[in-house]
């Protein structure tokens, strides 16, 4: 009778520990798809930033004399 106890213990505690694991894993994703959409919005912010900055050297493109 030892031993079957002993097995249902360790398969419990088996379980729990790929409960906890999978919490843990979990929270990471949340927290990396967080900072994806935020370094994306920062990319998308600095194409922006180039966009509104050449478009007047792309105006005056045409009278640069080489």
């Amino acid at each position: 009778m030892l031993w079957p106890m002993i097995a249902i213990a360790l398969g419990f505690l088996g379980l729990t520990v790929l409960g906890v694991l999978a919490v843990r894993v979990f929270v990471e994703v949340r927290r990396l798809a967080r900072q994806v959409g935020e370094t994306s919005q920062r990319i998308q912010r600095a194409a922006q930033d180039l966009e509104r900055a050449a478009t007047p050297l792309a105006a005056r493109g045409g009278s640069v004399k080489r």
